[in-house]
């Protein structure tokens, strides 16, 4: 079967991508993942209200910490059986070294995940992995054990904010780094051209027709028995060769491109390059112009971990073409796979929890409105929803509060039931402040007229104006009774009730909806910021191909 571009898959991601159905072998064009770094820090979400500011729900988006435990020992037993066995000693190695430690367990959790990606990347496809310190010395070990020393590509650093005045015991840190490996020698990089600074700049200066341009080198540091000979009375001196053929050489000469000695013969380093012809300064390993999402910045939406829309573009139009399919197994609040929408690529992404796939779903049909795409391990019926509410608890609260367009509420995990699953905010006026809603969801068989009382105080507690009760169970009678009671809350001519019942079911066959008035055009939108919609697709300056990552135009300047 083929795969399923365009498409968001919720789950374990070793266990989505061991769908071979799904995710066949040599299918996946480029990946990038950024994967939690075992920094040992739960990241939480902070929520923004419909005036902009910070609301008081967070929840828990990511434990970002490891532990070696029963899951880690039958993941390890894996990695030493499966074929790989440079890898399977490699493993063997490290727990020698690391024992059971929680390091080895975040190793162990991504050697098996990077097998997979391994299988299903394309002999001309190539992984980017973004990690920090912490554990990024493994990491490159665990890669050259997966995809071989051989296809190790490129150690970028990545500049991501200037050093602060930090009052520290070591140079303050201000980078990441990402990985590049290949499938194969024979893998696909698009050359990325930057502009000039001022320093280059500075080399060019003006000829007598007042066209810059700067001196390089007639020839290159090897010797060639091809290319050492007389041109024009000189020749290259020992060990260099021209770099260029002779037919070249004198099409050079011909155009007016050789600056001359004063006895008439051609100058070494007289080849001269126009700037308006010229595409740019290569891209170096060292990116420094891409500043991390700051606090303020306009693409933040909120969630943690968040890397610039303009790094996800310049990975993927280094290491992919149009049409091209990409996979984030790690896709957090989905920068990657909306950088591969706006560069016309396909695109998958895997996320372990309900509230980055609802997040990403928001933030692609804010972008790119009318967009279609598949979502996937997501309840779509009510036996599903039956699945995921015995499974897990809390994901399956996170995913009822977005059937009603709540933000989730609190790191639940943590601390007592405060009676509140989810909150919207409501703008009725818009010289007020946003009025609050409260949501209680209860995925058990058995409910009862007590928690819609119980719902009725925290409405009253929170001074919120509606409650929202979402049951997977039918309502009981006295329920209906008990939520009747509660009256309604007005706003002009209009009335809605004061305590909604709102099952699973009728919800997801649209026969149920929360009633409330909200000046925006999409209820409940103090959630998650709106990304900014796209309306043109970015143009890259890349104007050469090439393959095993060999550059032509670093051979064309030479």
């Amino acid at each position: 079967m083929p795969l399923h571009p365009n498409s968001l898959y919720y789950g374990d991601n070793l266990e989505v991508l061991r769908n071979r159905d799904d995710f066949p072998n040599d299918s996946i064009d480029l990946i990038y993942l950024d994967p939690p770094f075992n920094s040992k820090r739960d990241y939480n979400v902070i929520y923004k209200t419909p005036a902009g500011h910070d609301s008081d729900s967070q929840i828990t988006a990511f434990e970002d910490s490891w532990r070696w435990g029963e899951q880690a020992e039958r993941e390890y037993l894996e990695l030493v059986r499966q074929p790989n066995t440079d890898l399977s000693e490699l493993i063997q190695s490290l727990r020698k070294f690391l024992k059971e430690t929680d390091m080895m367990a975040y190793l162990v959790m991504m050697a098996n995940r990077l097998l997979e990606m391994h299988r299903v990347l394309s002999p001309t496809g190539s992984l980017y992995l973004h990690c920090d310190p912490t554990a990024s010395h493994y990491l490159k070990i665990v890669l050259d054990g997966v995809f071989g020393k051989e296809n190790y590509v490129n150690e970028i650093i990545w500049q991501r904010t200037n050093a602060h005045n930090m009052a520290t015991k070591a140079f303050v840190r201000s980078n990441d780094t990402i990985f590049l490996y290949s499938k194969s020698g024979n893998f696909l990089f698009n050359t990325i051209y930057t502009d000039y600074g001022p320093e280059q700049l500075k080399r060019f200066k003006e000829d007598e027709s007042g066209r810059l341009y700067k001196a390089e080198n007639l020839t290159f540091s090897s010797k060639s028995g091809t290319r050492n000979f007389d041109w024009r009375g000189t020749r290259p001196p020992e060990n260099r060769s021209w770099g260029a053929s002779f037919e070249q050489l004198e099409k050079f000469y011909e155009e007016g491109r050789i600056l001359l000695k004063k006895d008439g013969t051609p100058r070494l380093d007289g080849l001269k390059i126009y700037l308006d012809e010229t595409k740019g300064k290569p891209l170096t390993s060292n990116w420094t112009d891409i500043d991390r999402v700051g606090n303020t910045a306009g693409e933040r939406l909120g969630y943690p971990t968040q890397k610039p829309l303009a790094l996800l573009e310049r990975i993927i139009q280094a290491s992919s073409n149009e049409g091209d399919i990409v996979l984030d197994p790690f896709c957090g609040c989905g920068t990657a796979v909306h950088a591969a929408q706006k560069l016309n690529r396909k695109w998958i992404g895997i996320d372990i929890t309900h509230l980055a796939i609802s997040l990403i779903e928001k933030r692609m049909k804010d972008a790119f409105p009318g967009i279609s795409f598949e979502v996937h391990g997501v309840p779509k019926d009510f036996d599903g929803a039956m699945d995921l509410s015995g499974r897990d608890k809390y994901q399956f609260q996170w995913w009822a509060c977005s059937l009603v367009n709540a933000q989730p509420y609190q790191g639940k995990k943590k601390g007592s039931d405060t009676g509140i699953d989810g909150l919207i905010f409501a703008l009725e006026d818009p010289d007020e402040a946003p009025k609050k809603i409260i949501v209680s969801v209860k995925g058990g068989e058995h409910v009862g007229s007590a928690m819609i009382r119980d719902l009725k105080g925290v409405v009253e507690r929170e001074k919120a104006i509606i409650g929202l009760f979402v049951t997977l169970a039918d309502p009981t009678r006295d329920m209906i009774k008990e939520a009747s009671s509660a009256g309604f809350h007005e706003i002009g001519a209009m009335k809605y009730p004061k305590i909604q019942i709102l099952t699973i079911k009728g919800l997801l066959e649209g026969r149920e909806r929360p009633e409330y008035f909200d000046q925006h055009i999409v209820k409940g939108s103090g959630g998650f910021k709106k990304a900014k919609q796209e309306s043109t697709v970015k143009k890259s300056r890349l104007p050469f191909k090439s393959v095993g990552g060999e550059s032509i135009a670093a051979e064309e300047e030479s």
